[in-house]
Formats: structure tokens, C-alpha cells, sequence
């Protein structure tokens, strides 16, 4: 058989990959974090496809059988359920939109079960933790204090993701309404509130950006729409740059404030998102009303922070009544 047989399969499936992808990115706004994660599950089972079945394997010939194969190479190279799972639903949503483009009769990916995964519901601080830590952001925890501060009000204050905060332009906070203007997944905007404690540390925030750029700016110098920026102001120099701030960054930093203020190793930017609607929730607020300020489009994703008030509240039953010991 000629390379260019061998060859064959995987640039036909890809091009199915391509176009997928091209659909995501230009009719439903998926992030560039999701079109990296569909892409690279797709390719790997494309590349499967054609390294396991031969020349003559197209797109229609794939059977569920074959999914499931795929699946038990995923495992054997060691990779958790959790990884299959987000494979598995790749390649679902991908025949999905097969079937609808007429290019396979039936989705087929829908006959393979998902692996049943072990519920782990996140660690969340405490109000008094949490209140702790976002009150003695300083230099011992922080390298920029002031932004950094104004980095743990927002993803605590407001609960919004890493990405939607490295996302976020200086137009966007909305002072008069006292509200931010926030693009979240599939670019849908919401507004949410900008309390009093985010709104002063973002006001002594952007005093210290101001100097900052002021004092990196030539006469000719950019300026940036990037509400947080890095601490070199790298990339500024450059053509279109913005030295905005990267999520990898925050994630970071987070953790720097996190384990300095004696929380767990493990504190990361949406463990703050989830403290958030955690601590709203066991405050008495309505579970329609976080749905909105976090931006979930179902309420069923919302109810994970029902768990956890309630695997909080079966801790302190162990620990209390006589009755549990």
C-alpha cells in the first residue's frame, strides 16, 4: 500500500476535524481554549482511526465499536476517566455535527456509555478564610501588590473565571452603574456587580497602572485596553501588544497568596469562583439569582454548589451530634 493510501484516511477525517472546528470558532464563539482542547481530542482519535483500521476507513465506516477501542488505548496509556470522558465528548459533539451535515447517518458516539466518574466536589475556604486572605494581600505574598489585590476582589468579589478576568478591557468596568461588563464562554456578556471592597482595590489599582505605563511610554508609546497587565509591561513594545495579563499568570499568583496565607496547595483561580457561589448560597441567596452572576447556562451546574453547602453541613453533624459518633 502507497504512503499516499496510508495517508488518505487521516486527511479526509481531519478536514471533517477542520471543519468542525471552523463551525465552533465562527457560529457558536468558541474560545480558543476550547477549540485547542476539541482539537487535539480529535486529531488523536483521527490518527487512531487511521493507524488501527487502514487506507480505507472513512468517516461513515466508523463504528461505535471503534470508539470504545479508542477509549481503551486512552487508559492503557494512563490516562484517567475524567481524560476519556472529555475525548468521549469531543467525538460526540463531533458525529453530532456529522450526522447534521448528512456526511454519516447516525450519531454512533451516543451508543458509547461515559465513564462513570468518582464525584469530587472542590475544597472551598471558609468566609473567614477567604476574608483573611483578600484582606492582607501584600509584598510577602505579592510581587505587585496592588493589582494583585485587585485580582483575588474580583475573582472572589465577583466570581468570574481566570479567563474572563485576564479578558477584561479598562471600558468595561462600568463605575456609574457599579457593575462590570463580562464576556464569558461562547462569548455571552453578562453584567455583574462591582462591590464596594473590588471597587477600592481596583481605584488604587489603576493609579499604580497609570504611573506605571506613564512611565514606560515614549512619545510615541502604546497605550493598552488590558485592565491587568504584567509587571514588566512585556510585549507593549510590540505591534498590537497589550501586555495583558495571562491566565497562566494569575493562576500563579493565586496560588503564591494562597499557600502564604496558609490556605491549601491546591487553591487555584475557580477555587475562589466557587467560593463565591458557595458562600452565597449558605448566606441565604437564591439559586437562580448565583446562576446568573456566574453565568452558568444551566441551573443543574449551579446545584454542585447545593453539594457542597450540604457535604459541609453532614461534617458538622459528624462532628457535633451524639447521635453521629
Amino acid at each position: 500500500m502507497s504512503a499516499t493510501t496510508e495517508a488518505a484516511p487521516t486527511t479526509v477525517l481531519n478536514a471533517l476535524v477542520t471543519g468542525y472546528l471552523r463551525m465552533l470558532a465562527n457560529e457558536r464563539g468558541a474560545s480558543a481554549h476550547t477549540l485547542r482542547a476539541y482539537e487535539r481530542e480529535l486529531r488523536g482519535f483521527a490518527a487512531f482511526i487511521a493507524a488501527q483500521y487502514g487506507g480505507g476507513q472513512t468517516v461513515d465506516r466508523i463504528e461505535h465499536t471503534h470508539i470504545r477501542a479508542y477509549l481503551g488505548t486512552l487508559y492503557e496509556r494512563g490516562l484517567s476517566k475524567a481524560s476519556a470522558a472529555r475525548a468521549l465528548a469531543a467525538i460526540r459533539s463531533w458525529f453530532k455535527w456529522l450526522a447534521r451535515a448528512g456526511h454519516v447517518e447516525q450519531n454512533v458516539a451516543s451508543l458509547v456509555s461515559t465513564p462513570r466518574l468518582p464525584k469530587h466536589l472542590p475544597r472551598v475556604p471558609s468566609i473567614e478564610q477567604m476574608n483573611r486572605v483578600v484582606d492582607t494581600v501584600s509584598k510577602d505574598a505579592a510581587s505587585w501588590p496592588a493589582r494583585d489585590k485587585a485580582i483575588v476582589e474580583l475573582l472572589y468579589g465577583c466570581g468570574i473565571r481566570n479567563a474572563e478576568l485576564t479578558g477584561l478591557n479598562l471600558d468595561d468596568i462600568h463605575w456609574a452603574n457599579e457593575a462590570i461588563l463580562v464576556r464569558g464562554k461562547g462569548q455571552k456578556q453578562r453584567y455583574v456587580p462591582l462591590g464596594d471592597a473590588a471597587a477600592l482595590a481596583l481605584r488604587a489599582y489603576l493609579a499604580e497602572r497609570a504611573a506605571r505605563l506613564d512611565a514606560n511610554r515614549t512619545a510615541k508609546g502604546p497605550a493598552t485596553p488590558a485592565l491587568f497587565v504584567n509587571l514588566q509591561l512585556r510585549g507593549l513594545d510590540k505591534a498590537g501588544g497589550q501586555a495583558r495579563l495571562t491566565t497562566r499568570s494569575v493562576g500563579r499568583i493565586v496560588k503564591r497568596i494562597a499557600i502564604v496565607r496558609g490556605l491549601s496547595a491546591d487553591v487555584h483561580p475557580h477555587t475562589l469562583r466557587h467560593a463565591f457561589g458557595t458562600h452565597l448560597l449558605e448566606e441565604g441567596a437564591d439559586l437562580r439569582a448565583i446562576q446568573e452572576l456566574l453565568g452558568h447556562e444551566r441551573l443543574s451546574t449551579t446545584q454542585r454548589y447545593t453539594q457542597l453547602t450540604t457535604a459541609q453541613l453532614t461534617q458538622v453533624y459528624d462532628r457535633t451530634h451524639p447521635r453521629a459518633r
